[in-house]
């Protein structure tokens, strides 16, 4: 069980309260009407799939309902820490910045 901390409530919570909302900060692209089926659909459906750290989305659904950044290792499923989306991604483009 993971124990998920709301930046937007300022509480840890079990994970049942939570919906996983998927990886997080994808880009979409600039002009969608102008990218090919096969871009589009990379976009869509393509993810990645690391063994380590990786960060996602999650909504407090039984909470306030807010959607926000966590940092997980999907191996250990330790979590490095949970952020607004706004917090997050200024950190995620620091560590990331492609």
């Amino acid at each position: 069980m993971l124990l998920i901390h709301c930046p937007h409530c300022g509480e840890a919570r079990e994970e049942e309260e939570f919906d996983y909302a998927g990886e997080a900060f994808i880009v979409r692209p600039a002009a969608p009407e102008q990218v090919d089926d096969e871009a589009w659909g990379d976009y869509l459906f393509c993810r990645k799939n690391p063994r380590g750290w990786h960060w996602e989305q999650w909504q407090h659904a039984a909470g306030c309902r807010k959607v926000f950044a966590v940092r997980r290792h999907t191996v250990s499923y330790e979590i490095a820490g949970s952020w607004t989306l706004a917090e997050g991604k200024a950190l995620y483009l620091q560590e990331d910045p492609a």
